[in-house]
C-alpha cells in the first residue's frame, strides 16, 4: 500500500516537473517568420507535452492502473529520449516536426529530464508491480 502511494507520487510529481518546464517554454518555441509551411509549431510541440505530462500523472495518481502506469511511461519516456535525442544530434526538420536541436543545457533542462527520468522508472515499475484485488477484480496500486 504504502509503496504504491510512494510510485504514484513519483510519477506524478516527475510528470509535473516535465509539465511545468514545457509550459513555461512553450512560448520560447514560437515558430519564426521563416518556419516552413506545414510545420507543426514548437510552441504547439511544447504545449502538447505540457498538458500529456499533467494528464498522464493525475490519471496515475488518481487511478493507478497498469493502462494509467503505460501512458505515465510512454509519456515520460518519450520526452526524455526527445531532450537526450535533440541535445546529442541536429536532425534539422523531421516531417512536420520542426528543427528540435538544442545542444545548450540549462538548469530548466535538468529539472525536466530528471521529472521524465524519475516518472519513466516509477511508472515502469507501477506497471509490473500493480495487481488486481481479489475483491471485485480491480487493479490496485
Amino acid at each position: 500500500m504504502v509503496m504504491g502511494i510512494v510510485l504514484r507520487l513519483l510519477v506524478a510529481g516527475g510528470l509535473a516537473a516535465d509539465a511545468v518546464v514545457h509550459w513555461r517554454f512553450a512560448p520560447d518555441m514560437a515558430p519564426g517568420p521563416h518556419t516552413p509551411s506545414g510545420t507543426i509549431a514548437g510552441d504547439d510541440l511544447f504545449r502538447g507535452q505540457a498538458v500529456a505530462a499533467a494528464v498522464a500523472g493525475l490519471l496515475v495518481l488518481f487511478w493507478a492502473r497498469r493502462w494509467t502506469y503505460a501512458i505515465a511511461f510512454v509519456v515520460a519516456a518519450s520526452a526524455a529520449g526527445a531532450v537526450l535525442l535533440y541535445y546529442s544530434v541536429d536532425f534539422g526538420r523531421l516531417g512536420p516536426i520542426p528543427r528540435m536541436y538544442d545542444p545548450s543545457w540549462y538548469a530548466d533542462k535538468s529539472i525536466s529530464l530528471a521529472g521524465e527520468l524519475v516518472a519513466a522508472l516509477a511508472s515502469l515499475v507501477g506497471f509490473f508491480t500493480v495487481h488486481r484485488s481479489r475483491n471485485g477484480g480491480r487493479e490496485d496500486g
